[in-house]
């Protein structure tokens, strides 16, 4: 994949940038896809239900809240992701088995680590646009992710 700083420069009139800081935790830290989103607060079943089906090479956006009081996924879900066939995961929130974590061939953003599991209530929603860092995330539009940050598009830009 081309950087994410070259394809805002050769797309700019098309492309937003993510300005919430991200820390990469996985084992990738290039990836890109469509979107498909999860709204969820310290309850992560909506997130891990969804990893669950066939990814196709989406990207989860998950809208947290911004919470690290407890993690949103760890090394099973991480490796659920990969083996279904997801780019990875952008999460507003924290993950816990970070070291577990960066062994998994799958991309993974977050604001930190807690080592604290999360409810499993299924509360939330999944495939609404959310929005944060200025950037509203809409199911089916593409984003973008390497060290420099999270860009997205409303169309797929051409990576190569």
């Amino acid at each position: 994949m081309k950087p994410t700083a070259d394809l805002y420069d050769d797309h700019k009139s098309l492309a937003k940038t993510c300005s919430t800081q991200f820390q990469d935790f996985g084992g990738k830290t290039s990836f890109f896809g469509p979107i498909r989103t999860v709204r969820c607060y310290r309850d992560n079943q909506l997130f891990r239900a969804l990893l669950d089906e066939p990814g196709h090479g989406a990207v989860v956006v998950v809208d947290g809240g911004g919470s690290t009081e407890s993690a949103l996924m760890g090394d099973i879900i991480a490796a659920k992701g990969a083996k279904n066939g997801w780019a990875g995961v952008v999460i507003l929130g924290a993950i816990r088995d970070s070291a577990a974590v960066g062994e998994i061939d799958f991309g993974v953003k977050a604001l930190g680590v807690n080592p604290a599991k999360s409810a499993k209530l299924g509360e939330g929603a999944v495939d609404e646009t959310v929005s944060f860092g200025g950037v509203d995330f809409e199911p089916g539009h593409w984003i973008y992710c390497d060290e420099d940050g999270v860009l997205v598009s409303q169309d797929e830009l051409d990576v190569s």
